[in-house]
């Protein structure tokens, strides 16, 4: 008897990636929980404050291409970390019908505190894959984060091509029924009036001197 291999058995859950991505999504917060504490950040409200350091007066939009956290769930978070007093919100100088954030002092004191305690949380994460699988793995991560947030312009871009195909076939298929359609009768040449020379008849003569 001829055993299969454990690549042949693999199916199912074990072959989703949705699944055990799913899977590794509850250790990793699971990890992170522990070491931030229950009165510490959650991992949204760090990737915020975080993105925000770096770069003060995003507006939620930019937020939401920074972080990738969706737009409703964004600013229903900015709300309510604006309420407890770590950002701070403006009218923004580039564009004066959105709002612009900045850290609170209240808000750079619980990044700061928090910032330890995220790396203790990835050390943690990392440290149950073999060394030299780590980068690899990090590298594969950001290629799937780099893909979430390219998704929004690609599905611009082919949907625009989508409609230029449309466009496009819509006029080949208007001068295909042209096309198909019969040449239209010529009108046959009118004959010359009887006793009246045909028009290249009629043509002037002009005695020689």
């Amino acid at each position: 008897m001829v055993k299969s291999s454990g690549k042949a058995r693999r199916g199912g859950l074990a072959a989703s990636p949705s699944h055990l991505m799913h899977r590794a999504l509850q250790l990793a917060l699971d990890i992170y929980a522990e070491e931030a504490g229950p009165d510490g950040l959650t991992q949204r409200q760090f990737a915020v404050l975080e993105a925000v350091s770096h770069r003060s007066g995003l507006t939620q939009t930019d937020l939401v291409r920074a972080t990738g956290i969706d737009r409703s769930t964004l600013a229903d978070l900015v709300a309510r970390m604006t309420a407890r007093g770590l950002l701070d919100r403006e009218r923004s100088t580039l564009d004066a019908r959105a709002k612009a954030v900045r850290l609170s002092a209240a808000g750079e004191a619980a990044l700061e505190a928090a910032r330890p305690r995220v790396e203790a949380a990835d050390r943690r994460i990392l440290a149950l894959l073999p060394k030299a699988k780590r980068d690899g793995f990090l590298a594969l991560l950001a290629g799937l984060a780099g893909e979430a947030d390219a998704a929004p312009d690609k599905a611009r871009a082919e949907a625009k091509a989508a409609k230029k195909a449309a466009r496009e076939a819509k006029k080949a298929e208007k001068l295909a029924r042209k096309s198909a359609r019969p040449d239209k009768p010529t009108k046959p040449t009118k004959p010359g009036k009887p006793g009246k020379p045909a028009k290249a008849a009629r043509l002037k003569l002009v005695e020689p001197a």
